[in-house]
């Protein structure tokens, strides 16, 4: 997995670490000379220190890197906090070259964390994290569209280590399960959503594509369907069928026109069947795909013409 991501990111282990003021000047002066060091001084007693602790540590690792974490106690280090003027706790100082240059005193919630963080790699000549993420979620896209679903899985599984509610990369672990055949675990992975990602529209296209490949199983063979359609060109079940028949092969544009051509000879057959089925398919393609975009302008012009 390392190898994926170019080099590996840092263990957890030297992301975040206990110092005290014997090793402060090597754990937070020395090592701010390559990336940002972030202190944070707390103490067992202290409240708001238990609340922001796993906060920052997340945000940290989250940030794949970036920066380092260094905890301090203070009723164990107290010279320490006397020399750096810690007056109340949680106090946050963030190193960079040998020498602080922003912090911050109590407990934020993990959005200002986070814009915290970010600021503090910009400020020091580094990419976010969140930077990061979206170039390891083009990343796993780019290896799933040309066909490596395992190169793909791997990344999106590391994804989900550090975020295990991103959308994006539980849609993408979704679509690997697809693209390898296993539809029931590309289920099983959606059916345990939380409410907060379960609606998600990258989430709700994957469940159209399951969906439309669940019934490309039962469309039956292109070549019949295609005679019957031009046998009776107002037969839309078989129209129906070919459409699902061809978007299952891989022929979108073509099962997009005859669901077109369906609406157009008769759009309230079957309670609209055929615009249910066809927005299943801008769904799952994607609203900004060009079939979908080409399909959506074409369907407009017959429904309001």
């Amino acid at each position: 997995m390392d190898q994926i991501i170019g080099g590996g990111a840092p263990a957890d282990a030297d992301l975040v670490k206990d110092s005290d003021q014997k090793r402060f000047a090597k754990d937070v002066l020395e090592a701010s000379r390559t990336r940002p060091v972030i202190v944070d001084f707390w103490a067992p007693w202290c409240g708001p220190c238990k609340t922001l602790g796993p906060i920052i540590e997340k945000a940290v690792k989250n940030a794949k890197g970036a920066v380092q974490l260094v905890k301090v106690n203070i009723d164990e280090n107290q010279m320490l906090a006397q020399q750096l003027r810690i007056q109340s706790i949680p106090a946050v100082y963030a190193f960079f070259q040998g020498r602080p240059v922003d912090g911050f005193v109590g407990a934020l919630p993990e959005g200002q964390i986070k814009q915290f963080i970010d600021r503090l790699v910009q400020a020091t000549g580094g990419t976010p994290g969140g930077d990061q993420l979206a170039e390891l979620l083009e990343h796993a896209k780019a290896a799933l569209e040309g066909g490596d679903v395992s190169l793909a899985a791997r990344v999106y599984g590391e994804i989900l280590e550090q975020e295990p509610e991103n959308p994006t990369a539980l849609a993408g672990m979704a679509k690997c399960y697809l693209a390898s055949g296993d539809a029931e675990r590309a289920k099983a992975l959606l059916a345990k959503l939380p409410p907060a990602v379960a609606n998600h529209a990258e989430i709700a296209a994957v469940r159209s594509a399951i969906e439309l490949a669940e019934q490309a199983e039962q469309a039956g063979p292109v070549g019949e369907l295609e005679a019957k359609v031009a046998a009776n060109p107002k037969d839309h079940e078989a129209r129906l069928d070919l459409a699902t028949a061809l978007y299952a092969a891989g022929n979108k544009e073509a099962a997009v026109d005859h669901l077109l051509q369906s609406i157009k000879l008769d759009r309230k057959w079957n309670e609209e069947a055929a615009r249910k089925q066809l927005l299943k398919y801008f769904e799952a393609l994607g609203f900004n795909d060009p079939i979908s975009v080409d399909g959506r302008k074409r369907l407009s012009s017959i429904l309001f013409s």
